[in-house]
């Protein structure tokens, strides 16, 4: 029979043992997600530490509030999610949560227009799925993401029934926009559905990708008909497509088969025309239109021509736009091109500038990301033809600081205009301002704060994402978001994220936004202007 100090013993002996093991796995475990490698439901999905989370309450404490329009010295109290009141010294009573905000600015959390999170293509799928995506852009400060539902086999209700799935692990807010691939009477129908049960009011049309997704003009014109007879803002990826692959096969001939032949089989005068047809085409039908990833300053110029002529059109930069130039996929090491190859492609030196100048004049009003992650063992599948890259790069969990960085720190924007495009305007377009995009009573608590005098440095040992690179390695600036809180719960702070699979919901986006106030007006003034049918009387020979 055992002794009981030899039963002590081996109980000590055992407890340490286990005590080593959990504080390795927990050591492996924070890694993991400060990393960003292998983000997974069991590692990084960790509570908020109790002193943020007790409570339901919180109060931000003595920073400037930024709104689009106005920033102002006050507190921001907060209850079970929902900004309760923002205003000069507020008292509470000790179960609330305090942070403090001196000397820092406290805005709403960004909003990502623009996203491709767990997308397949053809045979393999993005690293970022639903939960290191958002998980990502909570470390960066975003709140809430729109992603891309890709129809399966054109069918859009298999397409959200397959997104809905993918986003289950979600930890953020987020919503979605419907790609339209085919057309026939099952997705005109389903438009509608999509519509008016499942919260969706946009709708994407690829102009490229001959042969998988472009569509062409007769139906871009069915899909902005049936845009508008909802209320839902049609979307357009504008590039030439049959230009485009005229364009590869070109390059191919050529003998051209890394990366540097990507850009040049789709230069900026495609992405021109094609942005130039699809404003005429809206034009045409008089509904609104909203163009993603606008790279160059030749799709830049349409979109500034048509809103000059009172057009509804929206322009969307994205983050590597802003920030890059193409010089990279020039680079000799094929790895290292590869991750900046997306399309529209980025554009040599200039047409950053100009989109930035865009951004700061009111030419083009929000900024996305288009992030859509692959490593750098998928992006070796086009090593011997760059036809076979995956097209995509990086950016939910950079954009905000970066276009801190970009515009606000070079004196091309104000602090309130850095929320209106990161944020505010994204809500409106959306139509679901206030509850997003704003610091004001009744709005989700979705709140950053930002110190301007601390400084980021980016790269891909440090950020988030599942990506074993970056395209803005290196890269540092000042402006740094210190806390992220979404709706209530605080999920960055002292540069640790704590993040919940399954904690995100879907926000349902109504349809008829701003974007369509009087254009039944401007309909009756065109109707009225026809002078026709004219009556004429039959001829009797």
């Amino acid at each position: 029979m055992m002794s009981f100090s030899f039963q002590l013993l081996l109980h000590t002996i055992f407890s340490l043992i286990f005590f080593l093991i959990s504080a390795s796995s927990s050591q492996h475990s924070n890694q993991f997600c400060e990393a960003g490698i292998g983000y997974g439901e069991s590692t990084c999905g960790t509570a908020i530490p109790s002193s943020s989370s007790s409570s339901s309450k919180l109060l931000i404490k003595g920073g400037t509030v930024v709104n689009a329009h106005h920033q102002h010295l006050a507190d921001v109290y907060v209850e079970n999610g929902i900004i309760v009141t923002v205003q000069p010294n507020i008292m509470v009573e000790d179960d609330v949560y305090v942070i403090d905000a001196t000397g820092k600015f406290v805005m709403p959390g960004g909003i990502d227009p623009h996203a491709h999170l767990a997308m397949d293509a053809v045979d393999i799928v993005t690293v970022d799925d639903f939960f290191s995506g958002q998980a990502a852009a909570l470390a960066g400060g975003t709140t809430m993401h729109i992603d891309f539902v890709i129809p399966v086999n054109g069918n859009l209700t298999a397409g959200l029934e397959a997104y809905e799935n993918k986003a289950k692990k979600s930890c953020m807010d987020y919503g979605f926009h419907m790609a339209v691939t085919k057309w026939d009477e099952s997705v005109s129908r389903d438009m509608e559905i999509m519509v008016k049960e499942k919260g969706i009011n946009s709708f994407k049309f690829f102009m490229t990708y001959k042969g998988f997704f472009m569509v062409n003009d007769e139906l871009l014109l069915q899909g902005f008909k049936k845009c508008k007879s909802l209320g839902a803002l049609a979307m357009v990826h504008a590039e030439n497509g049959d230009a485009v692959d005229a364009g590869q096969q070109k390059m191919i001939e050529l003998g051209i088969t890394g990366p540097e032949g990507h850009p040049l089989s789709r230069p900026a005068a495609l992405e021109g025309e094609a942005t130039s047809r699809a404003i005429r085409l809206a034009d045409f039908v008089n509904t609104p239109l909203y163009v993603v990833h606008v790279m160059s300053i030749d799709a830049m110029e349409e979109i500034a021509k048509a809103r000059k002529s009172g057009q509804r059109v929206i322009g969307e930069p994205i983050a590597s736009g802003l920030a890059l130039d193409d010089s990279w996929l020039w680079h000799p090491d094929f790895v290292t091109a590869a991750k900046y190859l997306m399309s529209p492609p980025i554009r040599s030196k200039g047409h950053d500038k100009a989109l930035q100048a865009a951004l700061a004049t009111g030419v083009l009003q929000l900024v996305g990301t288009d992030h859509c992650a692959w490593n750098s063992t998928q992006k070796t599948r086009g090593i011997d033809d760059f036809r076979k890259i995956p097209n995509g790069v990086n950016g939910i969990e950079e954009r905000m600081h970066l276009v801190w960085d970009i515009m606000v720190e070079s004196g091309q924007i104000s602090v309130t205009d850095y929320v209106r495009l990161t944020s505010t305007e994204c809500a409106r377009i959306f139509n679901i301002y206030p509850r997003k995009g704003a610091i004001l009573p009744g709005s989700d608590a979705d709140i950053i704060i930002l110190n301007p005098n601390s400084s980021f440095e980016i790269s891909a040992k440090s950020h988030h994402s599942r990506s074993d690179t970056n395209v803005y390695e290196g890269r540092k600036g000042k402006g740094k978001i210190e806390v992220t809180i979404s709706r209530g719960r605080v999920v960055w702070e002292n540069n640790e994220l704590k993040v919940t699979p399954g904690t995100g919901k879907y926000i349902e986006m109504p349809p008829y936004s701003y974007l369509f106030d009087g254009l039944d007006k401007k309909d009756a003034i065109y109707l009225n202007s026809l002078q026709a049918p004219v009556k004429r009387a039959k001829s009797t020979t």
